[in-house]
């Protein structure tokens, strides 16, 4: 409902104080609401490179054709480089996204909602599938981004949560069964009980 893909039944959804309710999903892109998504969405034929420039504002604004300035393809080119930096695939910026390990296409995938440019970032089950190294890559990568972006994530690893989240709602079969601080969701019972377990999560 935040991107635009599903309608509220009721109420309003409001974004820096503007009713974006009925906000087609491009619209809300534009106004700084990107997302990653759970199942992949990368032009597979294309680099990395090449997935991070078309995703790039200046670049979609315009397109790739014989009159795009020259001045788009370069900002959008320098962006793309930097992104790769970012998101820990320097080295495979000419590599198809159909041949990157799994770990890398989810990091890509990251890297294409931040060439977005958000304000907001929503991300979708961002650890899914990912191994030890991807997922340290990705847990170092939030932990900055989140110094100058609002982001807001659905995910079921709960120690990934637990250490980056400054507000957490644990929902348990279609219910909202605790909300606040990270620490007062560690520990909080029937969080433990549906989620934690016996299992010892620790701050990093």
């Amino acid at each position: 409902m935040l991107t635009g893909f599903l309608a509220p039944d009721g109420g309003h959804i409001l974004f820096k104080g503007r009713d974006i309710t009925t906000t087609p999903p491009d619209a809300r892109a534009r106004l700084g609401i990107c997302r990653s998504f759970q199942i992949l969405n990368l032009f597979n034929d294309y680099t990395v490179l090449e997935n991070l420039r078309v995703a790039v504002p200046a670049m979609r604004r315009r397109g790739f054709d014989l009159w795009t300035p020259a001045g788009a393809i370069s900002e959008a080119a320098d962006k793309a480089a930097a992104l790769v930096r970012l998101i820990g695939l320097a080295g495979r910026e000419e590599v198809a996204a159909k041949h990157l390990s799994y770990g890398q296409r989810r990091l890509l995938e990251l890297g294409v909602a931040l060439a977005g440019e958000p304000e907001l970032l929503l991300m979708d089950e961002p650890t899914s599938g990912l191994g030890s190294r991807p997922m340290e890559t990705l847990r170092q990568l939030v932990q900055r981004l989140r110094e100058t972006l609002t982001i807001v994530v659905i995910e079921h690893d709960m120690n990934f949560v637990l250490t980056l989240s400054d507000h957490i709602a644990v929902l348990h079969r279609g219910a909202v069964i605790a909300e606040g601080a990270p620490d007062a969701i560690r520990e909080h019972p029937e969080v433990r009980e549906a989620y934690l377990g016996t299992l010892r999560y620790v701050r990093r």
